[in-house]
């Protein structure tokens, strides 16, 4: 072991991951995340007892959501004196739920929790126009008819249009994958090498689902028990038949809807403890959560905005002593084919290792065989603030599976951040 772990995963479940407007879409993120909340207190035979924490977040999230952990909480069968704490870190939402127990567990505050996350993007949350909006409030403080009247005074039909959260960065108007395009080009990540990795994740998946690897931890929910995202029988010459998806007059676009992750609807949980706790209830331990880290870029300033888990990575490498060599595994989320290989480009370069990492030597190369054994997000979708959880419970289970290892987790997220995971058994 590596150093005294902050806590154990005991275990997780999710929903099939479906994409968006397909079999999960008229689920919002309380339904979806009872659900997993409520199975996994089911299979760990949780119901009426109290745990220290429901750390569990979303995304896309709607104002009736404003206690979202708590109202889970309390429908998920716990004890109702179990409290819920609500959160968002963007595509780290998952993340930072399971550090948030496991922090509060390595403090001596909690024995248990549960760390978690759903989003639905299908259910988006709609905004009132700004004009329509200001006219609402303005007759709700209205003293007289008169004066109510006065409010709608020149309205416009095209007022009652409302706003539809944008998948855009609010400081550069760019979306994620139009960064991604430019990282793509700065570091040279040809289409080819794109779509095979997009490939790679699709095949890794599906064998992965067949040999059962997937069972204990999918629930088979609304008569699926796989991700409707995965598609088994893609190819090389169907993924690099599509058109670009962000880039589309230039010529030189390489981001595609194949080897971009899709909208993506479900829930994912994770029961996080202390070894007393799960030894005095008799569970083994998946693994060890040892150590995390967040960091951020400025993105706005000209750093690639998913660039973050290379500085992530760095950290907590220099922290827990540690190099590439040292993982059996390792994680990475597929935001974007692109993406990851900017991640494993960036950390074998001495430059960028030196000029933005500050170290002396490149971290080093990140072997193809290591990576996402079980497939990722690409071929598994990416419901936001549920990756997370889903990325911890398979990185646990391959580590129990193997009876021993250490396995690297990384995500980037939304607004120039990334998270960096290591899990010992």
């Amino acid at each position: 072991m590596t150093r005294k772990p902050l806590a154990h995963i005991l275990g997780g479940v999710r929903t099939p991951f479906c994409r968006q407007n397909t079999a999960l879409t008229d689920l919002g993120n309380l339904a979806l995340g009872t659900e997993v909340v409520g199975k996994l207190v089911e299979r760990f035979k949780l119901q009426g007892e109290e745990l220290g924490e429901v750390a569990f977040g979303a995304v896309l999230k709607h104002s009736r959501d404003f206690n979202l952990a708590r109202e889970i909480a309390l429908g998920s069968g716990l004890k109702p004196t179990t409290p819920g704490l609500t959160l968002q870190r963007a595509c780290g939402t998952g993340f930072e739920s399971a550090i948030v127990v496991a922090n509060k567990i390595a403090l001596g505050q909690i024995d248990a929790g549960i760390g978690g996350g759903s989003d639905s993007s299908s259910e988006v949350p709609l905004v009132l126009n700004r004009t329509l909006n200001a006219r609402i409030l303005a007759a709700s403080r209205a003293k007289s008819m008169s004066e109510r009247l006065a409010a709608f005074k020149g309205f416009r039909l095209k007022e009652l249009k409302p706003s539809a959260p944008m998948v855009a960065e609010p400081r550069t108007g760019k979306s994620m994958g139009e960064h991604c395009e430019m990282m793509a080009k700065t570091w040279s990540i040809s289409r080819s090498d794109q779509d095979r990795l997009a490939l790679q994740s699709h095949q890794r998946a599906a064998a992965a689902y067949e040999r059962g690897f997937y069972d204990p931890s999918v629930l088979n929910f609304r008569g699926l028990s796989r991700d409707n995202i995965l598609r088994a029988d893609t190819t090389l010459e169907k993924l690099s038949s599509l058109k670009p998806a962000f880039d589309k007059t230039s010529g030189h676009g390489t981001l595609t809807a194949g080897n971009s992750t899709p909208l993506t609807d479900g829930a994912s949980a994770v029961l996080i403890a202390s070894g007393d706790w799960a030894s005095a209830r008799g569970h083994a331990p998946l693994a060890a959560l040892v150590d995390a880290e967040v960091a951020a870029v400025d993105f706005v300033g000209g750093e690639g905005l998913l660039m973050a888990p290379t500085v992530a990575v760095a950290r907590l490498l220099s922290r827990l002593r540690l190099t590439l060599a040292d993982f059996d595994l390792i994680e990475i989320h597929e935001a974007f084919a692109a993406q990851v290989l900017c991640t494993i480009a960036a950390l074998e370069s001495p430059g960028y290792c030196r000029d933005r990492l500050g170290l002396p030597a490149p971290i080093g190369r990140i072997e193809v065989e290591k990576i996402n054994l079980v497939g990722g997000s690409l071929a598994i979708g990416h419901p936001f603030a549920a990756t997370g959880g889903r990325m911890l419970i398979g990185a646990a289970q391959q580590l129990a599976e193997r009876g021993q290892g250490r396995v690297l987790i990384t995500a980037c997220a939304a607004g120039g951040m990334g998270v960096a995971m290591v899990l010992e058994r």
